[in-house]
């Protein structure tokens, strides 16, 4: 990976040196498209072409089917984040958009990890250019905070997305697109930002043709950003590079070439979050900058991949797609774990359990298909077929960290006070030495197809299925699964913009979740059923949905509350019978030409046999942002938005082995922004979120507090 590494870096600067001498491509330009359809950016455009560029909705899409389709035709909930809103909200990590998503809540496990739920149940597909990555959120690889800079737009497909990743979860599908070479003049811009906490981000993002003619391009992301975080003694760095060379091998076939790093490192990091209760049962209250970390706590995280694309388009309308990826993602850590019940005067009797761990995670796949239309019984059809494959090593290895090896903790000596003045300043424990926790290969093998019947001018009908074989051998035992999943989807036009959808799938997801004795629970089972409205205004600029669901399955991994196994790995348990049924609303794009919004609700309710299903996460919730650009002062962009979720609760146990319910009320948080373009290329924005400074727990498992208030300014550079 060096030699990739080295080379491809030298690759990046000649072409942006190439790119500054070359008077022939050194000129100001439109910037790059962000717009799906737009493969080549022209040097002139039309103000409403420079519309569609800043909109929040895409015209067409490959999620969920594969089969290139308006949103209103894909049979499933969909929700599209573009560079444009990302930029707008301030959204600057993965973990941003999913927060900001319709239908999606965050929890935030500590300072470094979070786990996000749809319709009730843990999201695990997360895609990169629509290749499958199994993600498990007990050990942290640095996902979910990669940056947003890098990407073209965020796909989210709600509900079991088994046809496109496989092993299909009831949940979503978070598919991250990456940005591509397409302009053939020399454009690009520079973003600097200063916020609370001291943070400061750098991004710049070069693209430029390589030759006379435009066939050959590349483009550079890259940025740093530093930043101290809200809690005490917290402070974190992250460094980037994304580049890619986009070559038009022929006029039809197009070849695409590119690596992705990313190095993260966090000094004073938690594990987990605060205790929720005295000594005398009382539950506490601590400061939101209380830091539970160790002076000597700390977490990196690093990602480098390599992929390569080729597309062919032949004169008859098909289509044929290959893309292949390596990946390899690592983890290094050395954490604290405070326990038990501290006195509520003397912030005395917690005790610790350190936790030193490290990880690697290796991916190579492959995916390949080919899409076009066919004619049948006179009317025109959309096949499409595919194969893939996925080979992932996950191998994870941990120390435990303890003072007195009678009870296998950091002593209540040896912690000392715990309260608000905290301040980390504690002796390592004693490393107990390296074991293993895992060391599993993954693989699944695939082959799917899906075709699109016309079967009336305003019918048509979705019909697919995947097959899959799904393997994992290695430290935690053998285990083979072969599916097939059905998805069937039917689409009616009841005028030229609305359309009413029903969809199908069933589900089948093997879990790399593990129970209280290391081994894998078996494999999530049950069926998903969709229907509803969809419409689309403007030429596309401008869609709705309506949906109603229903989730039957069994098997799902609940965590057992406060039970790890070695090391800081979660344990879960089986639950039998789990229903979800709710109904989602979602309005995205642009009302004119001067006003783009987003807004989505969700509602749902999830039970198992114990009755309700993850309390603690939110079952009605609602998401709403805008952007309006004054009529009267062009110049001028004003927005805001506004995030709401009802009450949830967890059954906790109290210092005395009691069970108590606890709850996180119903809360807001508000944003809002402005940004100003002081020349044709140059423009400074200003953002707040929780502008309220709303105090909530993100979390309750343990208690972790969701961010204050805080702003941030920043200045860009289009050319």
């Amino acid at each position: 990976m060096s030699g990739i590494r080295n080379t491809f870096s030298v690759s990046i600067l000649a072409m942006a040196i190439h790119a500054l001498l070359n008077p022939a491509v050194a000129q100001a330009a439109a910037s790059s498209s962000n717009s799906q359809q737009d493969l080549v950016v022209d040097a002139t455009t039309s103000a409403d072409d420079d519309n569609e560029k800043q909109d929040y909705a895409v015209k067409t899409t490959r999620a969920g089917t594969k089969l290139l389709l308006t949103p209103r035709d894909v049979p499933q909930s969909l929700s599209v984040v573009t560079q444009q809103r990302m930029q707008d909200q301030n959204l600057q990590s993965v973990n941003d958009v999913l927060t900001n998503a319709t239908g999606i809540s965050t929890n935030l496990i500590d300072s470094e990890r979070s786990e996000y739920y749809s319709r009730g149940f843990k999201i695990s597909n997360f895609s990169y250019d629509g290749i499958p990555t199994s993600v498990n959120d007990s050990w942290n690889y640095g996902d979910a905070a990669s940056d947003t800079a890098i990407y073209d737009r965020i796909e989210i497909v709600r509900g079991a997305t088994g046809l496109m990743t496989g092993a299909g979860s009831p949940a979503a599908s978070i598919n991250m697109v990456r940005k591509h070479a397409d302009s053939k003049t020399f454009t690009g811009s520079i973003i600097a930002s200063y916020g609370s906490w001291n943070k400061q981000r750098y991004v710049a993002d070069l693209s430029a043709p390589l030759n006379q003619d435009g066939s050959l391009r590349g483009r550079v992301v890259t940025g740093y950003s530093d930043e101290d975080g809200w809690l005490d003694r917290y402070h974190k760095t992250k460094k980037f590079l994304y580049g890619v060379l986009d070559a038009d091998i022929t006029e039809h076939t197009t070849l695409s070439l590119g690596y992705d790093y990313e190095d993260a490192n966090t000094g004073n990091p938690t594990w987990g979050g605060l205790p929720m209760f005295y000594s005398n049962n009382a539950t506490t209250h601590y400061d939101r900058s209380l830091n539970s970390a160790a002076n000597w706590a700390r977490y990196n995280t690093n990602s480098r991949k390599v992929f390569a694309d080729i597309d062919h388009n032949f004169d008859n309308g098909w289509n044929i797609h290959v893309n292949g990826t390596h990946a390899e993602n690592t983890f290094n850590d050395k954490l604290l774990y405070v326990m038990g019940n501290a006195d509520q005067d003397t912030g005395e009797g917690t005790t610790g359990y350190g936790s030193m761990d490290r990880g690697k995670r290796q991916m190579d796949s492959f995916d390949g298909y080919a899409s076009g239309p066919i004619e049948l019984l006179g009317r025109q059809h959309q096949l499409m077929a595919g194969v893939s494959y996925s080979r992932q090593h996950n191998a994870t290895y941990s120390q435990d960290g303890v003072t007195d090896l009678e009870n296998y903790d950091i002593a209540t000596s040896d912690m000392g006070i715990f309260n608000n003045s905290w301040n980390g300043n504690i002796a390592e424990p004693q490393w107990q030495g390296w074991y293993q926790n895992a060391n599993d290969t993954i693989r699944q093998k695939s082959a799917y197809t899906a075709a699109r019947f016309s079967l009336a001018d305003p019918l048509s009908l979705i019909i697919g299925a995947r097959y899959t074989q799904w393997s994992t051998n290695g430290s935690s035992g053998d285990m083979t699964k072969n599916n097939t999943a059905p998805y069937a989807g039917l689409v009616y036009d009841i005028n030229d913009t609305w359309s009413a959808y029903g969809s199908y799938t069933s589900i089948f997801l093997p879990q790399t979740y593990r129970d209280t004795s290391g081994k894998y629970l078996s494999p999530v089972t049950g069926k998903s059923y969709e229907t509803g409205l969809k419409s689309a205004w403007y030429d596309g600029r401008l869609t709705a949905t309506v949906a109603v669901f229903r989730i039957e399955q069994d098997n799902v991994g609940q965590a057992i509350d406060g039970v790890y196994l070695s090391g800081s790995e979660q344990a879960y348990a089986p639950a039998k019978g789990a229903v979800s049924k709710g109904a989602e609303f979602e309005l995205n794009g642009a009302l004119t030409d001067n006003l783009q919004l987003t807004f989505g609700a969700t509602r749902y309710v999830a039970r198992d046999k114990e009755g309700r299903f993850n309390s603690y996460q939110p079952q009605t919730s609602f998401k709403l942002f805008t952007r309006y650009q004054l009529p009267m002062l062009p110049d001028l962009t004003v927005g805001g938005g506004l995030n709401w979720q009802n009450r949830v609760f967890e059954d906790a146990t109290n210092a005395t082995g009691d069970t108590v319910r606890v709850y996180q009320g119903s809360y807001p948080l508000a944003s809002v922004f402005a940004r100003y373009q002081v020349t044709k290329q140059v423009a400074v924005q200003a953002n707040v979120d929780n502008l309220f400074d709303r105090e909530y727990y993100s979390y309750m498992n343990s208690y972790v507090y969701g961010a204050p208030r805080s702003f941030s300014m920043s200045l860009s550079y289009q050319f």
